[in-house]
């Protein structure tokens, strides 16, 4: 496999407002590229419409934006016609998840080969100001003076209510967690989605700022890696542990618990009923959960296609149109 630095994968001068946590993602996706070292020419990067959407501008492999959430379609098109390119959707949670939540469900559901990114900053940025499907209930924007009166969709119930098999979760700020989740997307046959939290400085400024700093994240979120103990705290002092169906935070040390009692992170289990319980943890009693939640393995809808298609031709005494017009009676029509 060829070498590739981050310098290989980058494109032009990125146009957001300076803060944006588009900036950071880029860094870390051009970094994350160079990584996993798949050519520019055979990566493919496919956006919507939104502030996030503007990211296929700034990368040296093919990319298009295309419209209002319709980038999983696109994407999932051009993985069917050429499985060999590796194929990056980019997506904010209005353009993802709201006009585009149809698409995303489909693509998770059927378990195309994509690499799903969806840029959660709770807000429409580019729209100037619009609560979006993520916002928190009474949420107060241009499109909610007085509040939002709805619940918000939670990324995580969403693909695995739609049977995904992989989601992961990391923050922008955090380069070495957000390239870790991306190299991890892409290893996986099937449809990956990556939530990146993320802020807009101008519209929803501090949405996620429980995590957004290095201490923050010591504080407020648990890293999960595959096979190790559930530990957290600033001196990985606290852990999980299951309580009835529900889990519940124990300090070590305490009442005789120590690190075999704490919960082993598997994300490889297909019953996914502790990886929502994971991936929905918030709040003062809870960490956020970081990292890679569920990875299982799973036929991708691509690869199927493709092997359909081969056992239906092995079948067939004709393999293009002219051995096809060659099956029936033909007639010669002379002057």
């Amino acid at each position: 496999m060829n070498e590739y630095t981050a310098k290989d994968f980058k494109k032009g001068l990125p146009r957001w407002c300076p803060g944006c946590g588009d900036h950071f993602f880029l860094s870390s996706l051009h970094k994350a590229m160079a990584e996993i070292g798949v050519p520019p020419y055979e990566t493919a990067v496919i956006s919507g419409i939104g502030c996030s959407s503007r990211l296929p501008y700034y990368m040296n492999t093919s990319a298009l934006q295309t419209i209002h959430g319709r980038a999983a379609a696109i994407a999932t098109g051009l993985k069917v016609v050429n499985p060999r390119i590796s194929v990056w959707q980019i997506s904010g949670d209005g353009d993802g998840l709201a006009i585009g939540g149809n698409h995303f469900i489909h693509a998770v559901r059927r378990n195309i080969d994509l690499n799903i990114i969806l840029l959660n900053n709770r807000i429409y940025g580019l729209t100037k100001g619009q609560y979006s499907p993520t916002s928190p209930r009474g949420f107060v924007s241009k499109s909610s003076p007085y509040g939002t009166v709805e619940d918000p969709f939670h990324p995580a119930e969403l693909c695995f209510g739609a049977r995904g098999q992989f989601f992961a979760r990391a923050v922008s700020t955090d380069v070495a967690g957000t390239v870790e989740i991306l190299k991890a997307a892409h290893a996986h046959k099937g449809a990956s989605v990556c939530e990146i939290l993320q802020n807009c400085v101008i519209f929803n400024d501090g949405t996620h700022d429980a995590v957004a700093t290095k201490e923050g994240r010591a504080k407020n979120a648990i890293y999960l890696e595959h096979g190790r103990p559930m530990i957290f705290g600033e001196n990985r002092e606290y852990g999980l542990m299951q309580e009835g169906f529900g889990l519940k935070v124990v300090k070590l040390g305490e009442n005789g618990i120590t690190e075999k009692d704490i919960l082993v992170h598997d994300a490889h289990c297909e019953d996914n009923t502790l990886h929502m319980k994971l991936a929905l943890m918030d709040g003062p009693d809870f960490p956020i959960a970081l990292g890679v939640i569920r990875d299982v393995a799973a036929p991708s809808y691509d690869e199927a296609v493709y092997q359909q298609i081969e056992v239906v031709q092995a079948k067939k005494s004709y393999h293009n149109f002219e051995e096809l017009l060659y099956t029936n009676d033909i007639w010669e029509v002379k002057e």
